[in-house]
């Protein structure tokens, strides 16, 4: 049995749909929520500059009621702190958000080793206001960090102390919940085999439209071993992932893209016919261009078609990221497509089935169950992962489609050879996270010279031979080497 060095919980969050209340109540819950929308509003418009820098969410209040009290808005004082609280956390979030993609940039302007007191200095700037005196920060931070806005006005935000839950039946709970008045509690009915605890979030969905509470839920702990086993994860669009170990996970998800997206275009086709239709009618027959304007050019059943195409894509990929991890606790290695591909001219048609591609949700919920069971995920490089042979960890090789082939003319299965590799790449101590393609490139084609070196020949033979893919013969790396690798011709 492998040593356990600690634990992690598993928590998850639970919607749940409001089934009952009465019309006394709906109007004064959607009036609360006009009302915190403008605290949460002007909450954003005060907290979300850069001088609020590395925010304290629990010191916001003090701030926000220097301009804005309750009384101003009818409010209790806690329905008003703890949206005000909410919002502090809420932009706690974005600037961890904006100093992560502020460090990626470091990095990439300072690689190497040389360069790592420099990277360590300017992060360490970036944890406090001190970066407002370095030019370079702060023209890094006004460029990731969106001062914050908020338009929110669906929601309220309770405490435990705000709402007391009792038991209907089996699947039925009753909900109090902190009112306008002091004293009187505005009762709700919602559906939950669960009973809540913690805070919830009230939540008016205005598309459906529907109440629904929004809360945490604790499903206990799990161990975490001392020694994770290390797999590399490839994320595709036939399937969802596939693991060094040669397991799909999650396939038959392409079909589903295509079959959404194909839905989607023809459905659009059609209803641009409709539109051209509806405004020739517009003067000649104003009546029938009205009934086809609300017959048949609403959004309400694609939009319902949409959410159910997005939820079945959800659960297959929930599913597979499931799968994957199975219950173990693992150390993961998986690319890092956060940063969209530049300069590559694709089909229309390639286009919009990529743009279906749900990579956000998948990095998501590899996150979800890596919490779940106790394991790490870590991203790499992306560059050239499906391009190099596994076997020799270089540029000798050529894909198309589901084949991988060598130089020596085996084949491999491409998405288990591109696997393999990122499972390489987590441990290269050459190619890091935020290396640029250009020399992720260079590190490959100095690698495949020395290679072929091995062999008798050069980077020239290996392109004359078709080893190569000729587009790198024009890179700088490429030539560059052609003069330092001895032997090599002139």
């Amino acid at each position: 049995m492998p040593k356990k060095v600690g634990a992690t919980k598993k928590i998850s969050t639970q919607i749940v749909l409001v089934i009952g209340m009465t019309k006394v109540v709906e109007t004064e819950l959607l009036s609360t929520m006009k009302k915190l929308g403008i605290v949460r509003s002007e909450s954003y418009n005060k907290l979300g500059s850069i001088n609020y820098w590395n925010l304290d969410w629990k010191k916001a209040i003090p701030e926000v009621k220097s301009f804005r009290t309750p009384d101003t808005l009818g409010l209790p004082a806690k329905l008003m702190d703890w949206t005000v609280n909410d919002v502090g956390k809420a932009i706690t979030a974005q600037q961890a958000a904006c100093k992560d993609a502020v460090i990626k940039k470091i990095y990439k302007r300072f690689p190497g080793k040389e360069n790592k007191n420099k990277r360590k200095e300017l992060c360490q700037q970036l944890k406090t206001s001190a970066f407002l005196d370095n030019s370079l920060l702060h023209r890094l931070v006004r460029k990731e960090f969106q001062r914050g806005h908020s338009w929110v006005n669906n929601q309220i935000v309770y405490q435990q102390v705000g709402y007391k839950c009792k038991r209907l039946s089996r699947n039925t709970l009753q909900l109090e919940l902190a009112g306008l008045t002091k004293g009187k509690r505005n009762k709700i009915i919602v559906k939950s085999n669960r009973k809540i605890k913690g805070q919830i979030r009230l939540i008016y969905d205005q598309i459906l439209p529907r109440f629904e509470i929004h809360f945490l839920v604790d499903h206990g702990t799990v161990e975490v071993p001392s020694e994770r086993r290390s797999i590399g994860v490839d994320k595709g669009y036939t399937e969802a992932f596939y693991d060094s170990e040669g397991q799909a996970h999650g396939t038959g998800l392409g079909k589903i893209i295509t079959k959404k997206s194909d839905r989607i275009c023809a459905k659009n086709r059609n209803r641009g016919k409709l539109w051209a239709l509806h405004r020739k009618l517009e003067k000649l027959d104003p009546a029938k261009s009205a009934r086809i304007l609300k017959n048949n050019l609403s959004r309400k059943t694609e939009n319902r078609r949409y959410r159910q195409n997005q939820s079945e894509l959800t659960a297959k990929i929930g599913a597979a990221s499931k799968s994957l991890f199975n219950g173990e606790s693992l150390k993961v290695f998986a690319e890092d497509l956060t940063q969209p591909i530049r300069n590559k001219r694709r089909s229309k048609t390639v286009s919009r089935k990529l743009n279906s591609w749900m990579k956000g949700v998948m990095r998501d919920s590899l996150q979800k169950w890596a919490n779940w069971t106790g394991s790490v995920v870590t991203e790499v490089q992306p560059s050239y992962t499906s391009q190099i042979d596994s076997r020799t960890g270089t540029l000798l090789g050529k894909r198309t489609g589901d084949n991988f082939t060598g130089f020596d003319g085996v084949v491999l299965q491409a998405d288990y050879n591109a696997a393999k590799n990122i499972l390489a790449r987590g441990t290269d101590k050459e190619i890091t996270r935020y290396m640029n393609l250009n020399e992720v490139q260079a590190v490959l084609l100095r690698r495949t010279a020395r290679y072929l070196e091995g062999m008798g020949l050069s980077l020239v033979d290996g392109v004359e031979l078709g080893w190569i893919d000729p587009k790198h013969s024009k890179t700088k790396a490429f030539k560059q080497l052609l003069v330092e690798m001895p032997g090599a011709p002139k």
